[in-house]
């Protein structure tokens, strides 16, 4: 197959031809040129891609829990998933902590500079400190596993972001098909697991439109971030790059080191397989900035690309989706320690410990939406004792700076689906040369509902 056929340098090329028509209509005052025709088909893309993501947590994680046929396996696998995915959350807060620690990007914004930048921001950060602040007070310290039970699942499955409540009432209903008779659970079964299929085509429908998605998608971001005077945007970009940096070099060793390091340890694939295979789902990530909406597409590549089971890939996937935040993480410690950097407040070492503990937790509140991590990060900021409305000087790169972060969180799931479909036997040994157009590994026959 030609390579300017293939999924990913379509998407690649969709991305440059975006940036470059973005930077032209930013230049010539086209603003509004591609808010009103470009900007439509990027929306269109995610809506498509949110449009499945309930069906496709709800069908995959069901028929995934079921298909552990005893309650041990699934307490083994969910122990794995969930232990890896904290262990990497936290290295990530510490590397966050770790590079900011060292580049002090706080500072080198003059105080001219971050004055302007909270009084640009300072409407949009009252409102996220509002709506933080009426997180904190309903919030104690076991309200994250509150919030986890809805006490309507329909309530929670009309908005992608409950998608925590849809992943604990999928596994609820997978375990009762555990329990109950085969003959009573072969229908309920048989129903989801032919959603599941229904989906995964939509997926690949949907795909098909996201070169033009991708393109629409960075276009817009670049002239929203310009609006009709570039300067100003470069200006700002340029008062708040050693914080960019910071976070993007962060991002960088999370994504390049530890997840290899990881890989080399514990699986048998190979990292340049590994990376080629799922880099369609990064270039989504990195358009969408949502790691929800990009899941149908973390999930088809892990299975026909990676060679990760079925099985696994359909409970590790979603739940990564929605607890294991590791780029939004690493971006909360940076941007937390660069706020009270650049207000002149001094960070203890038991503050900054703090920042590790809610940053872990706060990442299994995010919704895997964009924006979601602004929110939390004030949260974070409350809970140091830094003002909230800090916050504003980091809303101008901040839908940038989301994009690579997305990036992260995605890889970290794929990361982890192989680790885990690797240490359960389920990971197949099928190299990227050899992987045919798709794989599907079905679970061995003796564990299969009769």
């Amino acid at each position: 197959m030609p390579w300017y056929r293939t999924a990913h340098w379509q998407i690649i090329l969709g991305l440059v031809l975006g940036v470059a028509f973005g930077i032209a209509a930013a230049i010539g005052g086209q603003a509004a040129l591609v808010a009103n025709w470009v900007a439509p088909f990027g929306t269109i893309f995610i809506n498509g891609l949110k449009l499945i993501a309930v069906p496709l947590v709800l069908a995959s994680l069901i028929t995934g829990v079921a298909s552990l046929s005893d309650l041990r396996k699934l307490s083994r696998i969910g122990g794995k998933t969930i232990g890896i995915y904290l262990a990497t959350t936290a290295v990530a807060v510490v590397l966050g902590l770790v590079v900011v620690n060292v580049m002090q990007p706080g500072h080198f914004i003059p105080s001219g500079l971050r004055d302007q930048l909270m009084a640009s921001y300072a409407d949009v950060a009252t409102d996220k400190a509002a709506t933080a602040g009426a997180t904190v007070e309903t919030r104690g310290p076991l309200q994250f596993l509150v919030d986890m039970v809805p006490d309507n699942f329909f309530a929670s499955a009309s908005s992608n972001g409950n998608m925590l409540q849809v992943v604990v009432v999928a596994i609820l209903i997978g375990i009762g098909l555990v329990q109950v008779p085969a003959e009573k659970a072969r229908p309920l079964l048989a129903f989801f697991e032919s959603l599941n299929e229904v989906v995964i085509r939509l997926v690949d429908l949907i795909m098909k439109m996201a070169p033009l998605g991708v393109f629409a998608l960075i276009a817009s971001t670049i002239t929203s971030v310009a609006g009709s005077d570039p300067t100003e945007a470069f200006g700002l970009l340029r008062g708040l790059g050693v914080y960019s940096a910071a976070v993007l070099i962060g991002l960088l060793i999370q994504t390049v080191v530890v997840y290899p390091v990881m890989l080399k340890a514990f699986t048998p694939v190979g990292i340049r397989d590994f990376f080629v295979g799922i880099g369609p789902a990064q270039l989504v990530a990195f358009s969408t900035s949502s790691s929800g909406a990009t899941l149908p597409v973390t999930m088809e590549r892990c299975e026909e690309k990676l060679g990760v089971s079925e099985e696994v890939s359909s409970f590790v996937l979603p739940l990564g989706a929605t607890i294991n935040m590791d780029g939004t993480a690493l971006y909360q410690a940076v941007a937390a320690v660069f706020i009270a950097q650049a207000l002149g407040m001094g960070l203890t070492l038991g503050a900054q410990g703090v920042i590790v503990l809610t940053a872990i937790l706060a990442s299994i509140g995010t919704a895997a939406v964009p924006g979601a991590g602004v929110i939390m990060l004030v949260v974070i900021l409350e809970s140091i004792g830094v003002p909230a409305a800090g916050v504003a000087l980091i809303l101008g790169v901040d839908r940038l700076l989301d994009m690579c972060r997305t990036v992260t969180n995605v890889t970290s799931d794929a990361t982890v689906a192989v680790i885990v479909a690797a240490s359960e036997g389920q990971l197949s040994p099928v190299t990227l040369s050899e992987a045919p157009d798709r794989i599907r590994i079905t679970r061995p026959v003796e564990e299969e509902i009769p």
